[in-house]
């Protein structure tokens, strides 16, 4: 168990490694210069030189990554090049609304998810399999945003039941915070739940129609056993695998959302960094999130050696 975990680790540094050396290079190589855009469209040549230098973008590209990935190791994420803020601190203070949505979007793809698809299985080929097959096609077929203008028009200016968009601190009150998230958290999870109802039914498909569950079933087993203490079990290994990836596809969905109900999370500050040329708030963002993503991943091949012990040799 201790080498499997120390072989993960090192594949760890490794990944994070390259991930460091791509975003760097993304940036860098990509048309348009913070120069000019800092300078401003009446910018003099010398004008734009002087940002240039000052910036350290005039440096042969090796030494601008070595200076950064020094940074970065020694927990100093740069400067702000528009606001001249701490990239920590401007990444710190945009961590609430996101942490928010993810963590409440999980939780409810999560939850309804695996419930869906556990139903659809026990109830194979039957009125509910086909609802739930149907909703699971919609749901990878429709986009977050239109999902997103859908459920605006409906539950916000026609029914006045929630507000249409914005964010309120959770130190305003539960109820205002719980509030102003139920549009974008609905929004986001739809497509996770389909995803997730979709390959728990499949695994679950499969480990039923196993012989140690027909055995189960011959010796007298309730379904509630034979879905949840056997089958549910031994499908835990694709489960897991497929909650960690959705990880990675959270992050997209939530600069999306944040976009739509206006929320000022991180994903609104990667579009301004984006728009701006910000590279150290991109990068900053980027490499936090990347390493967020490894971690888990990580975090998941572990959980594997728990639910299926084999796979530590």
């Amino acid at each position: 168990m201790v080498s499997y975990i120390l072989r993960r680790l090192l594949s760890t540094i490794a990944v994070m490694t390259m991930v460091g050396i791509f975003v760097f290079l993304l940036l860098r190589l990509a048309p348009g210069d913070p120069a000019d855009i800092i300078a401003g469209d009446r910018a003099t040549p010398e004008m734009v030189a002087g940002i240039r230098e000052q910036l350290g973008l005039n440096e042969p590209m090796p030494v601008q990554f070595v200076h950064w990935a020094l940074s970065i190791v020694s927990g100093d994420f740069g400067t702000s090049i528009f606001t001249g803020y701490p990239v920590l601190q401007l990444i710190s203070q945009r961590l609430e609304p996101t942490i928010s949505l993810s963590i409440l979007t999980l939780s409810l793809s999560v939850t309804v998810g695996i419930s869906f698809g556990i139903l659809a299985a026990w109830r194979t080929g039957g009125f509910i399999d086909r609802v739930l097959t149907a909703f699971a096609a919609l749901g990878f077929s429709v986009p977050v945003f239109v999902i997103g203008y859908f459920l605006i028009y409906f539950l916000a200016i026609s029914m006045h039941w929630l507000p249409v968009q914005g964010y309120e601190p959770i130190d305003h009150g539960f109820g205002p915070w719980f509030v102003h998230l139920i549009l974008p958290t609905l929004a986001l999870s739809f497509p996770y739940v389909a995803y997730f109802a979709r390959i728990v039914r499949t695994s679950m498909l499969e480990v039923l129609s196993e012989d140690y569950m027909r055995t189960a079933a011959a010796k007298g087993a309730s379904s509630y056993s034979m879905l949840f203490h056997h089958a549910l079990k031994n499908a835990g290994v694709p489960i897991l695998t497929v909650i960690g990836m959705s990880v990675a596809y959270l992050i997209s969905g939530v600069v999306i959302t944040e976009t739509v109900f206006n929320i000022p999370g991180v994903g609104r500050l990667v579009v301004d960094a984006i728009n701006n040329r910000d590279y150290p708030i991109i990068q900053g963002v980027l490499i936090l999130v990347s390493g967020l993503y490894v971690l888990i991943n990580l975090a998941v091949d572990l959980a594997y050696t728990l639910i299926d012990p084999r796979i530590r040799y």
